[in-house]
């Protein structure tokens, strides 16, 4: 009885974090997967702060309307001077990176939900080739995250 108990306690808080990781990421990621009827165009960065870069923004369309300032949240690959394909939010002047480093660094929390489960399942759920398969995937996402969004 214990053990059955302490699996489906497991089993549920890994849940509940790949729930709350997917979550993260869907607030990004559904710019990016779903572009039509957004904004979509070019950042070209004049300046950072701790958290946030900004730039003026070149729409992809001719008829769309030019912005002086767009802000990005700040990541690795984000330097001054550096042209970043965006998505804007809808009726904000908030851009997601969009194209496959968009991608990638939105599903970043995903990705650290999986990596993050993986000892759980093998632990308290006792699924080992999982918990393997989560670790792998998890991983994979940051990985290619990482080398998306630094290059």
């Amino acid at each position: 009885m214990v053990s059955v108990t302490r699996r489906i306690a497991t089993g549920a808080v890994v849940l509940l974090l790949l729930v709350a990781g997917f979550w993260a990421s869907w607030d990004s990621a559904q710019h990016v997967l779903f572009p039509r009827g957004r904004e979509r165009g070019t950042l070209t960065v004049t300046g950072c702060t701790d958290a946030v870069c900004a730039g003026p923004f070149a729409p992809a369309s001719p008829t769309a309307v030019r912005h002086a300032r767009v802000v990005i949240e700040r990541s690795v690959g984000v330097k001054k001077g550096a042209e970043v394909p965006v998505v804007l939010r809808p009726s904000t002047r908030e851009a997601v990176r969009a194209g496959a480093g968009g991608f990638f660094h939105a599903w970043i929390p995903f990705g650290g939900a999986l990596l993050l489960g993986a000892p759980l399942i093998a632990a308290g759920v006792r699924h080992r080739r999982l918990a393997w398969i989560s670790a792998g995937a998890g991983g994979l996402v940051l990985t290619a995250a990482f080398v998306a969004v630094g290059f």
